[in-house]
């Protein structure tokens, strides 16, 4: 199983030779088996990149996610078919019901406010129990937007009553960074699975290529936003990524057993597809902090 995030965030060439990925440095030469990569950031815009790379990236199921200039990731190399049976999975997703639909996002907000509360216990705000609060409430598809009530209250009592997302704080970029590669790790495994990221649950932005992606993510949040906590005071420089990359290779608890983080968002978005497909038992990811 590939476990490695390959980082590559100066000025290069990579290309590909007899299964190994090459990366060139004026007249350095690193070479990385394919089967040991599972993620390749390119953190520059001084990169080239072969044609054949890209195809045998796509081909191994290699996610490659793109930064700008500011270093923001950006965007995200996925192959039209990344399962033989593609085209019946779609098809199943288009013909998921409102009522699942409704069912299951309320599963996910459910499981998401429950993890936010666990991690305001840790911190030890007095807000844990509101936040907590607001699980009884959430309703059939979560029409009275307890999501969103809940998410207000936990971000001021996480960071501050001064802190919104979006405001460009140290803070607020660093949860968009590891966002965009939580976002990219959940969509990977969508289309591993066969399903388009673009048909969601409760996200129908038609601008939005990754309305599923952004539903599944939510439970998982959590991790970033922890660990963004722990590192409050900041700013956001090249260790800074490369340890909210290696979080994805922390051990987490799903289903009673431990597995990385990369393996629990791949049993997570399994389940949950196979909950839409097939009405099976839904499993949260409980964050214990």
């Amino acid at each position: 199983m590939s476990f490695r995030t390959v980082v590559i965030t100066k000025q290069a060439k990579i290309s590909y030779k007899n299964r190994f990925l090459v990366v060139k440095q004026d007249i350095n030469e690193n070479y990385i088996h394919l089967s040991e990569i599972d993620t390749i950031i390119v953190d520059s815009i001084s990169i080239s990149i072969s044609a054949y790379l890209l195809k045998e990236l796509a081909e191994n199921k290699i996610n490659i996610i793109f930064c700008d200039e500011k270093h923001n990731p950006f965007g995200e190399l996925q192959p039209f078919y990344s399962r033989h049976n593609s085209s019946k999975k779609i098809l199943t997703q288009t013909k998921w019901t409102t009522k699942d639909k409704d069912k299951i996002w309320s599963l996910i907000v459910k499981n998401k406010i429950n993890n936010q509360a666990n991690l305001l216990n840790k911190v030890k705000s007095k807000q844990a129990s509101l936040v907590k609060s607001y699980i009884k409430e959430v309703g059939v598809g979560d029409k009275t937007n307890r999501e969103g009530h809940a998410a207000k209250v936990y971000f001021n009592a996480l960071f501050g009553k001064t802190f919104t997302r979006g405001d460009g704080s140290n803070i607020d970029i660093a949860l968009n960074y590891g966002y965009a590669v939580l976002l990219s790790t959940i969509s990977k495994e969508i289309v591993n699975n066969g399903y388009l990221t673009q048909l969601g649950i409760h996200h129908k932005n038609e601008f939005n290529p990754y309305n599923l992606s952004c539903d599944l993510m939510e439970p998982f949040r959590i991790i970033i936003d922890s660990f963004v906590y722990q590192n409050k005071d900041r700013v956001l420089d090249t260790t800074y990524k490369l340890e909210i990359i290696n979080i994805f290779n922390d051990t987490f608890i799903f289903n009673k057993r431990k597995y990385t983080l990369k393996d629990v968002i791949m049993f997570y978005v399994k389940n949950t597809l196979e909950v839409l497909d097939d009405n099976k038992e839904y499993k949260d990811f409980i964050y214990e902090g």
